[in-house]
Formats: structure tokens, C-alpha cells, sequence
């Protein structure tokens, strides 16, 4: 069994030999753990990266459209008087078919992390991964200790719930996964719901999926399901941060006792309510499906690089693509020099520096990418 931090399988402590990922995995998040939980994909294009082709940030390019643009920029003669949520609320509700006691909104899905940790009492919390590091390291600045169920490259990272401990009374997923896009069956993961267990799913990547299926926002029979959103990487509002928790009112009465007084910006809530309009959820599934499209080109591409030891985690489902292949770290840094920035796989508990991630980006870009990456993996060889 693969294991992080103190090296313990986490159900009875003893050490596992060799070191090996495997599926139920428990492992400890605990004192010496190698992964920078704090590392995200905006850190390849800051400073002397800020030139570079991004294939780092899950950001869709050229986005905020114009229209959003402008409705943001109307929302600006408001600034005087303090944010008033109701309507954007409202908004997000109808758009679920929830009640609006069921919404809360965020400063972007990373407050949601940062709420949940706080204010939920959890005794257990369990994090699956490889995923998004943030609901960890917001988990673990409350002082809570972390379990990991790490699930395997050689499974497809595909979801075991048998492997999830019993215990756990706090679960979090992501879907589709960061980084490995791997989008679960909603039925499986709905499997994990217990009673007296809070069952989180990291849904900010779930609107670049054609139809949004396998999405369980607007689900009121799962018990304890809090299902989080992020209005940032559709729509390009990753500066303007906003988000929002679909949850039983219960739970979102408690996550708003632990929320600031007015933590969403009046152009974050204009922004809020016009991409739940239809006109922007036309807009959405038609960039869902470019993306589609964008992305089995980068695939069909990324697999002429097999016989180099290029791997695909397929079927990929999300706005970006995982792959491993030898000297990542070296073709990582060659990629820069050749003008584009990719994302580092290995501050994702469950991989390790061979790793690299991908955003989808269109097909003129993917091609020049094609061409530096077999520049770049020529150069190792050399």
C-alpha cells in the first residue's frame, strides 16, 4: 500500500514494505509530508513565467466573454452601497431547482474549503486522492489530522467506495478529479453517503462537462451531500472569486456562522447571476463541448508519444489531461525554455515528479505545444 507523511498503512500502523500505490490506501496526512499542498498551477506563469503559453491554470482561455465583461462593469455604480446576495442567491437556486436555503455563496469554491473545515466538527475527515490539495490544507489549518485514500494509476484513478474507511465522517472528492480528470459515476459516489457522515464533491470543473452529467448538484436524497461549484474557471473569473455550496440548510446555516459579514463582492454576485441565465448556460454547454472536442485532439496527439514513455490517463473527462512519462521534471523545464508553462504533478498526494498536467487548450495552440513537447523529450534522450 502506498502511504504519505509517517510512511503507516493508518488502520494499524505498521509499515508496508516497498512502498507501492494501492487502492484503500489509508494513510495519515501527518508531520513530513513531502507534498506542497499550497502549490497551484497559477505559480507556473507568475513573474519570469507570466510570457508563456499556459497550459498550467484550468482557466478557459479568452474568457470573461464581453457580454459578462459588461454586466460586471454595470455592477460598478453599486459600489458604494454594501453587497446584497439575495438575488444572485436566488439566481443559483432556480438554476438547481433548490430552494434558496439550500445556497450559499462564496469568495470562490476555496472559501467553501476553508468553511467547511472550520465549521464542521468532523472526527474523521477523509480526503481522496490524487485531487485538488486546498480542502487538505484548509482541513489541516483548522487542526484537523487528514486521512488520504489514495487511488491508483493503474486502476485509471477510478473510485473504490469500499476503499473509504467506515469512520470517516467527513469525505471529499473531486468530479471530474483535478488533475487526473476522471469523472466518477454520480452513482458511485453517492455510494459513500452515510448517516451522520458529510460527504463533499468538489464539482468546480463539472460545468466543462458536456450535459454535466454524472453532476449531483440539485440531489436532496443523498444524505449529508454538499456538492461545491466555481463560477472561476468557465467564465474566467479567477480574479473576481466567486463560487458557491449546494448543501442541506442545515449545514449551510452552519457554513454561514463561520462566513464573514458580505465575503462576496457586488460584481462577483452580478457576475453570479448572469451565468445562471440561459443565454449562459447555451454558452456554457457549447464551450463544454469545444473543450471536448480540443481535448481528444491533445490526447490523439499526447499517444504518438507512447514509444518515448508518454502516458495518457484516460478517458479524461475534464478541461485538462494527465499524463506521466520519465524526467518530467526535466521535460517540465525544457517546456519553458520553449515558451510554454505546464503544471507539476507531484505536490498531488498519490503522484510523484513524474507526473505532469495539461490544460485543453484550442487546436493551434495544442499543435505548437506537440511540437515543443517532442523538442523536449528529444532533449532528454540526448
Amino acid at each position: 500500500m502506498h502511504t504519505d507523511g509517517d510512511g503507516r498503512d493508518g488502520r494499524d500502523g505498521h509499515r508496508r514494505p516497498g512502498g507501492g500505490q494501492g487502492v484503500g490506501a489509508r494513510a495519515t496526512g501527518g508531520l513530513g509530508d513531502a507534498h506542497d499542498l499550497r502549490h497551484h498551477g497559477d505559480a507556473e506563469v507568475r513573474d519570469d513565467g507570466s510570457a508563456l503559453v499556459d497550459l498550467a491554470v484550468n482557466v478557459r482561455a479568452d474568457t470573461p466573454p464581453a457580454w459578462l465583461r459588461a454586466r460586471i462593469a454595470e455592477s460598478l455604480t453599486g459600489l458604494a452601497a454594501y453587497p446584497d446576495g439575495r438575488a444572485a442567491r436566488a439566481a443559483v437556486a432556480a438554476r438547481h431547482g433548490l430552494p434558496v436555503e439550500r445556497v450559499l455563496l462564496t469568495a470562490g469554491a476555496a472559501e467553501a474549503f476553508v468553511l467547511l473545515a472550520r465549521a464542521l466538527k468532523a472526527r474523521q475527515p477523509v480526503v481522496v486522492h490524487p485531487q485538488f490539495t486546498e480542502p487538505e490544507a484548509a482541513l489541516r489549518d483548522a487542526g484537523h489530522t487528514v486521512d488520504r485514500v489514495l487511488l491508483r494509476a493503474e486502476d485509471g484513478f477510478r473510485l473504490d467506495p469500499s476503499a473509504v474507511p467506515e469512520d470517516a465522517d467527513l469525505v471529499v472528492i473531486g468530479n471530474p478529479t483535478n488533475p487526473t480528470s476522471v469523472l466518477h459515476p454520480a452513482a458511485l459516489i453517492a455510494e459513500l453517503a452515510r448517516p451522520g457522515r458529510t460527504l463533499v464533491v468538489d464539482e468546480a470543473f463539472m460545468d466543462a462537462v458536456p450535459d454535466e452529467r454524472e453532476t449531483l448538484a440539485g440531489r436532496t436524497d443523498v444524505p449529508g451531500l454538499v456538492v461545491l461549484r466555481s463560477l472561476t474557471k468557465t467564465w474566467g473569473l479567477a480574479g473576481l472569486r466567486i463560487g458557491y455550496v449546494l448543501a442541506p440548510p442545515e449545514t449551510i446555516t452552519e457554513l454561514e456562522r463561520a462566513q464573514p459579514l458580505w465575503p462576496v463582492s457586488t460584481p462577483a454576485l452580478a457576475a453570479a447571476e448572469a451565468c445562471m441565465t440561459p443565454r449562459a448556460l447555451a454558452e456554457q454547454e457549447h464551450a463544454a463541448r469545444r473543450v471536448a472536442i480540443d481535448r481528444a485532439h491533445l490526447v490523439a496527439g499526447l499517444r504518438e508519444f507512447a514509444s518515448d514513455g508518454v502516458r495518457v490517463a484516460e478517458p479524461a473527462e475534464g478541461p485538462f489531461v494527465l499524463i506521466g512519462l520519465p524526467g518530467a521534471a526535466a521535460v517540465r523545464a525544457r517546456l519553458r525554455r520553449l515558451g510554454f508553462a505546464v503544471r507539476r504533478g507531484d505536490t498531488f498526494p498519490g503522484l510523484d515528479d513524474t507526473w505532469l498536467r495539461l490544460a485543453v487548450r484550442d487546436r493551434a495552440t495544442v499543435n505548437r505545444f506537440l511540437q515543443a513537447l517532442d523538442q523536449a523529450v528529444s532533449l532528454r534522450d540526448c
